[in-house]
């Protein structure tokens, strides 16, 4: 029996009409009764105490700041309060100095957000129409059927000249844009692929409610055979290879994409995007082994990704720079570039995979020759530590003993962060933490490691660490946003998405994930309004022009969700 969905009519919670508070900082969505809650002062010199009033506005304790923090890049002194010891499932206000801020104990307060963070990929679904039926106000009609795709003078090649029309519908808009990515597609199924098969009994149960719920196999799965249908058609049947991307050669304007009339191209074919393509492919024919649902696509993927795969080795240099490209074809193509001039972590990756899916020995060697020297993020442009984390539940001595030392390494380092932190957590404790989608990047990825090493090193040392990162990024944070929209008291109203934006809807569409402050602030000439502050961890804008720390991504979003989820199944 799959767990009864909640709606996303509670994303938009009724506390969030309460007023914000300016200084107390935590996790908005509450704390489970028996973990760490601790609450953060910020922007004040504490005086006297914290008070936890029920519902009715009575006073049910007191609680004093226990230490004081300051940050390593300012002057800023951060106060933390341990309330750990109340325990005590309810609905409470936390009042200080005449601000006040709603506190929730209690169980599965992940769920509906990790529900919600899933089905943001229904939402972000491409050439097909979203149904009111699953998705409420935010219906919208076909858009993008890409049925007739063409051939960019960069992609031709035997029997595919430029100019030739070919269908490559379904898979996920990428990010605030319109076009579909190969490699940020791999990256997304690969790593929910990954959390899925440490809790496949959590998936199985899960119904996100889309149209797929009521067949037999569980709903992430689904979502992403809908992004996999799309990504076969990115390969090209004569050679092998796979194109890098399918895009406009300019980015539209925030319209619907019932309102979008460019040409759609399919773009040259790149050694990382074909590795990657193999690598989840792979990985996918492996799980969907015997499904009834999708009878022929362990067969068709296998074969795919082992073409694939042969098509990558023998084109080694095929890097894709669209400066090059544009220096030599038209339309010249001004979108995304996910440029990547390194293979070998994808190489080691794909190897890893057609070996657990074939048992062929040779693509063991391949592995084994690009073993990483350590544990790495994992993140679209360096997936490595995908390839390192399928090999954990193989046991296969000469793999298995090097990643789990690098993973303990990795894990323990993390986590000696958390006890001198400002916010007590693993993240936001180093300028370096803050970046271009740091929020998924160096909060949720890492914690998704720390939750592998709960699993696989030692049970209950390292998970109280990884859901630390999530408080973080759910309130406690010194802007006090939970920066997942239709979340909590303060979230991100404004994202950089063109479907969020030309809706007509004030409302985001719940469930995505932000980039989050990025001291780079890339986008600070490109928009009217300014940043309010340099600081690495404030340097945030929640309006629709800042695609430097407002954007969302769909490979964003599978850090939250494979977070989330993990999270929500163990507490």
């Amino acid at each position: 029996m799959k767990k009864p969905l909640i709606c996303l009519v509670m994303a938009i919670s009724a506390m969030s009409s309460q007023a914000q508070s300016q200084c107390l900082r935590l996790n908005q969505l509450g704390y489970f009764p028996n973990q760490e809650k601790i609450i953060v002062l910020d922007n004040v010199q504490p005086k006297g105490s914290v008070t936890l009033c029920d519902e009715k506005g009575k006073k049910v304790k007191s609680f004093k700041v226990k230490a004081s923090i300051q940050s390593p890049w300012s002057n800023k002194t951060r106060h933390l309060l341990n309330l750990t010891s109340f325990t005590k499932p309810g609905d409470y206000r936390l009042q200080y100095n005449g601000e006040s801020m709603p506190l929730h104990i209690g169980d599965n307060l992940l769920h509906g957000i990790s529900i919600a963070s899933l089905k943001a990929f229904y939402m972000m679904r491409s050439g097909v129409p979203i149904e009111e039926k699953y998705a409420g106000r935010y219906a919208r009609p076909l858009g993008h059927p890409d049925t007739e795709v063409y051939i960019h003078p960069s992609a031709a090649s035997a029997g595919r000249d430029a100019g030739t029309v070919i269908s490559s519908p379904f898979g996920w808009y990428d990010a605030g844009d319109y076009n579909k990515y190969i490699t940020n597609s791999a990256f997304t199924i690969g790593l929910l692929l990954s959390v899925y098969e440490q809790i496949p009994e959590y998936f199985s149960k899960l119904n996100t409610d889309i149209p797929e719920s009521g067949n037999l196999t569980p709903d992430l799965l689904d979502e992403m055979m809908f992004n996999l249908k799309w990504m076969l058609t990115m390969q090209d049947p004569g050679d092998g290879g796979v194109y890098h991307k399918l895009t406009t050669p300019s980015f539209e304007g925030f319209v619907m994409p019932r309102d979008c009339h460019q040409k759609r191209y399919v773009v040259a074919k790149s050694v990382t995007a074909t590795y990657d393509f193999a690598a989840v492919m792979a990985q996918a024919a492996r799980l969907f082994k015997d499904n009834p649902d999708y009878p022929n696509f362990t067969d068709q993927a296998t074969e795919a990704a082992i073409k694939a795969y042969d098509w990558a080795l023998a084109h080694p240099d095929a890097f894709y720079s669209q400066r090059m490209i544009n220096s030599k074809f038209e339309p010249m193509v001004h979108t995304g570039e996910y440029g990547d001039f390194f293979s070998d972590d994808e190489r080691f990756w794909a190897a890893t995979e057609l070996y657990l899916l074939t048992g062929n020995p040779q693509y063991k060697i391949d592995a084994s020759k690009f073993l990483p020297s350590s544990m790495q993020t994992p993140v679209w442009g360096q997936v490595a530590a995908l390839g390192s984390l399928a090999w954990l539940d193989t046991r296969d001595n000469y793999m298995y003993e090097p990643i789990i030392r690098h993973l303990k390494e990795y894990s323990d380092s993390l986590i000696a962060k958390t006890t001198s932190s400002c916010f007590f957590a693993p993240f936001g404790n180093e300028k370096s933490d803050f970046g271009w989608g740091a929020l998924a990047e160096h909060c949720c990825a890492p914690a998704i490691l720390l939750l592998y090493a709960d699993k696989h090193i030692k049970k209950g040392a390292y998970a109280c660490h990884a859901l630390e990162n999530a408080n973080y990024l759910l309130g406690r944070n010194p802007l006090g946003y939970c920066y997942v929209t239709g979340w909590g008291v303060k979230s991100p109203k404004h994202p950089h998405q063109r479907l969020s934006s030309a809706d007509g809807i004030d409302d985001p569409m719940p469930g995505l994930l932000v980039g989050g402050p990025n001291p780079g602030q890339q986008d600070k000439n490109d928009m009217k309004d300014q940043y309010q502050s340099n600081l690495p961890d404030e340097s945030y804008l929640d309006v629709e022009g800042s695609y430097a720390s407002n954007e969302i991504a769909i490979n964003w979003n599978a850090c939250l969700a494979g977070l989330l989820c993990w999270l929500d199944e163990i507490f």
